[in-house]
């Protein structure tokens, strides 16, 4: 699975950097499009900080966080990779690397991540691909280790 782990990962950050620079090239800084009225508008956005724009103007210390969380990652799915019953942790680590890799390219490049994504039925601040791939990721691992938690009580009787 290392190998397709490889190329889900490259795919992802690929799209997430397609979508960023397609938004880039279309939509003026602070700019809106609607594309589900009264739902979901990209609005072009540059975030120098992280989630809900904490710590802004701390590039630096987001990209250590970045590359010591990756270096960790890359622990785990290394771990993973011969354990065919977690697959959903695998899974997890690989959408949670994207995630990472797509925001630190940015960091990186420009000293901010573009934003786009507005959920216009909620309040709710504006993210982009790769924060959703880390999201997922979060969710399947957290679903992998309750799913391993049940095996092994189930086992464990």
């Amino acid at each position: 699975m290392l190998i397709a782990d490889t190329v889900l990962i490259i795919v992802l950050v690929l799209i997430d950097q397609l979508i960023k620079h397609a938004v880039v090239a279309n939509i003026a800084l602070g700019g809106q499009h609607p594309v589900i009225n009264g739902f979901l508008s990209l609005t072009h956005l540059r975030n120098d900080g992280a989630a809900w724009s904490i710590l802004e103007g701390q590039m630096w210390l987001f990209t250590v966080i970045a590359i010591v969380a990756l270096a960790v990652m890359g622990y785990f799915f290394w771990h993973y990779r011969h354990h065919r019953e977690q697959w959903v942790e695998e899974l997890g680590l690989a959408l949670m690397m994207a995630g990472t890799i797509g925001n630190l390219i940015d960091r990186v490049g420009q000293g901010y991540v573009v934003d786009m994504f507005q959920l216009d039925f909620i309040n709710f601040p504006i993210f982009n691909f790769a924060d959703s791939c880390l999201t997922v990721g979060v969710i399947l691992i957290m679903i992998g280790v309750f799913i391993a938690d049940q095996r092994e009580a189930h086992h464990g009787r």
